[in-house]
């Protein structure tokens, strides 16, 4: 359901259900985030590519799934709703940089899961990406505040209230994708291996106080980024960077 290896410092986490579009159950959910948390936690790691086995990415929910929410109680869907949303918040707030390679189809929930990602890339035509749920009565909701973040309330409103269907090069125009590639996993390793150049720990550091500084007025953000360069002066990795940086 799910495959999981680790090459040259990046761990590559493949959805493995390609007979089933790579969409997601209860099952896959839960091994998303195991894998997650096991990259993260592993010191060889440096980056997180996520990707899909074969032509589609993730196509959102399973049909079998989705045929077993209409009949859960309301207790049953709270326990649900909570499992994805810490699936989503497991990807969004892991530490260390994730890559979607979105190699083809990213509907619905399969594009909330690329959009939980620090980059996206994708191909110019063959990756697509849509919010469909208004489609069947359902609302985009545990997604919406990833989406929102990456294009904004305008763009977001379009693909949610539309539903349209949008391929790479649109998706990089309204930029909820970074890179372009025919050769979409290839490319995401191009840039795993620039992220992996640099301190881990800089970029763990930056990570945070970009999500924190977000939701900041101006004053309070300094602040707290006065304290980030405070501390961040303190580590080996800069006394290290700063003296290979001198003795060029």
């Amino acid at each position: 359901m799910i495959k999981y290896e680790i090459k040259n410092n990046t761990a590559v986490i493949t959805l493995n259900r390609p007979d089933k579009r790579n969409a997601l159950n209860s099952e896959l959910v839960t091994l998303i985030k195991e894998k997650f948390s096991e990259a993260e936690s592993d010191n060889s790691v440096k980056s997180i590519i996520l990707t899909g086995e074969g032509k589609v990415f993730c196509a959102g929910a399973d049909l079998e799934y989705l045929s077993k929410i209409k009949n859960n109680s309301a207790v049953e869907n709270e326990k649900d709703s909570q499992s994805l949303t810490e699936m989503f918040l497991k990807i969004y707030n892991c530490k260390k940089p994730t890559i979607a390679a979105v190699n083809g189809a990213a509907i619905a929930g399969g594009c909330g899961l690329a959009s939980v990602c620090d980059f996206i890339v994708a191909s110019p035509s063959e990756s697509k990406f849509g919010y469909s749920e208004v489609k069947i009565g359902f609302v985009p909701a545990i997604v919406s505040i990833f989406l929102l973040k990456k294009v904004g309330e305008g763009k977001a409103k379009q693909l949610m209230l539309s539903a349209e269907i949008i391929d790479g090069t649109v998706a990089y125009q309204i930029g909820l994708v970074n890179y372009l590639s025919e050769n979409v996993l290839k490319e995401a390793f191009n840039l795993a291996e620039k992220l992996n150049a640099n301190s881990v720990e800089s970029m763990m550091m930056t990570k945070q106080m970009i999500h924190t500084i977000s939701s900041m007025n101006v004053e309070n953000a300094v602040n707290y980024c006065l304290r980030i360069n405070v501390i961040s002066r303190s580590t080996k990795d800069f006394e290290e960077g700063i003296n290979k940086f001198l003795n060029k």
